[in-house]
């Protein structure tokens, strides 16, 4: 049975359970059925035994038997005896052998060659005559042949039903796993077609089928946007790495092709080592959100005070504000404490303030505010640059994303992915407010440590 099919497997059960059921109820009906003709064969013997009594008299000590008295009524006879046994009224059957005593009020069955009979008998008290016997007499087979014709009636009809027992579970059985096939269908297309666009699509439904297929349909869309962002990445990565590296391979020809001047040789190595340093800063931002994905980059969490080390980065970066002419302004509560990872912060603040002065504009100016709001540390990187498009305000988190690569200032796209998995990473969260040739504000909030 471990290799029939699931629809199968149920028809089976569902056939045999229908069967089961359907003998219980026929041998319960039989059973009733026996029952009640047995008491109806005994009601009617006794009401016709009953009934004697009104038609029988004596007078002057001479029996008076109304000859209306029915000797045999609906395959019951009857018959009546004195009190030695002599017959005196009535028939019985031609096969019965009428020598069984007699028993008061009480159904006997006898056997009488090679036939089954009820037998009941019942004592008569007549006035001026004495006690007579009154016997009903009939045949067990009546009843017994009755039932035997629903028995064979009930075995020629049980195959039928077993039959479209069968069939209706099969077809309910089918129709109840055709989600089934189609999950199954739709699961074998996208393996052999490689096309993670197909989806079950069952539509709604509360059952657990349907359940299953949108599971199933939500884990194909997190695949497919998973593969798309691979494939994104790995083009993004290539494309960040083939202009280094063309470079550092064209400064190397041009050093060795100019050994004999020095300061040629040291102009080629300084752009080489320059290119290197990018592709170094690259590397480690593409090694950190590697092991992020796989929650393996370690965080190592202690108290800080959040406004010192905004202040320090802040003193950083304001040294390439001003070499952009962007004026950079803070406002920093102090005594702002937090729980977190110092490197990863400072890294999320460098990247905010870079992107502030990569996108500024010159002449503009650059503002971080950071302040305490209840249990939270909220701070803000706003500027007055060039803003970002409302259609674009999603994407700018995604991994080498860049709205217009020409404007890029040398950025590779990974900086805001950074950002938003360091925030997240510390409980915390990170949002954009941006209006196209107005500038954008950066909000950043984390937990603060409690006292």
């Amino acid at each position: 049975m471990k290799r029939w099919t699931i629809t199968g497997r149920v028809t089976l059960l569902y056939t045999l359970f229908m069967v089961l059921l359907a003998g219980i109820a026929l041998g319960f009906l039989f059973f009733a059925g026996a029952q009640s003709a047995r008491q109806g064969k005994l009601a009617r013997m006794q009401a016709m035994a009953a009934a004697s009594g009104r038609e029988i008299d004596a007078r002057d000590g001479e029996l008076e038997i109304d000859r209306d008295l029915e000797a045999f009524d609906d395959g019951v006879y009857l018959s009546v005896y004195d009190a030695k046994g002599v017959p005196l009224y009535g028939f019985v059957p031609r096969s019965f052998d009428n020598s069984a005593v007699f028993a008061a009020g009480e159904l006997r069955t006898v056997e009488s060659n090679g036939h089954t009979w009820y037998l009941y008998d019942e004592p008569l008290q007549v006035d001026e005559y004495g006690t007579l016997w009154v016997r009903t007499v009939t045949a067990a087979d009546a009843v017994d042949s009755t039932l035997g014709a629903l028995l064979r009636a009930a075995v020629l009809v049980l195959p039928v039903f077993v039959v479209l027992a069968a069939v209706c579970g099969y077809l309910v059985t089918r129709r109840a796993l055709r989600p089934v096939r189609q999950i199954t269908q739709t699961a074998r297309e996208i393996g052999a077609g490689n096309d993670l666009s197909r989806r079950i699509g069952l539509g709604d439904g509360r059952d657990e089928i349907h359940t299953l297929a949108g599971e199933f349909d939500a884990m194909f869309a997190r695949l497919e946007d998973a593969f798309t962002r691979e494939k994104q990445f790995t083009d993004d990565a290539s494309h960040e790495l083939r202009t280094p590296v063309a470079v550092i391979l064209s400064q190397s020809e041009y050093a060795l092709d100019h050994a004999e001047d020095p300061a040629e040789t040291r102009a080629a190595l300084e752009s080489i080592h320059a290119r290197a340093g990018e592709m170094a800063a690259l590397l480690s931002q593409l090694l950190l959100l590697a092991r992020a994905d796989k929650g393996r980059q370690p965080i190592h969490r202690e108290a800080l005070d959040l406004s010192e080390l905004v202040a320090m980065v802040a003193e950083t970066e304001a040294e390439q504000a001003a070499a952009r002419d962007i004026a950079l302004h803070t406002e920093i509560e102090p005594g702002v404490m937090v729980q977190g990872d110092e490197t990863l912060l400072m890294r999320l603040f460098i990247n905010l303030l870079e992107n502030g002065i990569r996108y500024g504009r010159p002449g503009g100016w650059l503002r971080l505010t950071l302040r305490r709001d209840g249990d939270t540390a909220v701070a803000v990187v706003a500027d007055n640059g060039i803003g970002i498009a409302p259609e674009n305000l999603e994407h700018i988190w995604q991994r080498f994303w860049q709205a217009d690569p020409a404007r890029s200032g040398g950025g590779a796209g990974l900086g805001l992915a950074m950002v938003r998995w360091i925030a997240e990473a510390h409980g915390g969260t990170v949002t954009v407010e941006s209006t196209v040739g107005e500038g954008s504000a950066f909000t950043f909030t984390m937990p603060v440590l409690l006292s």
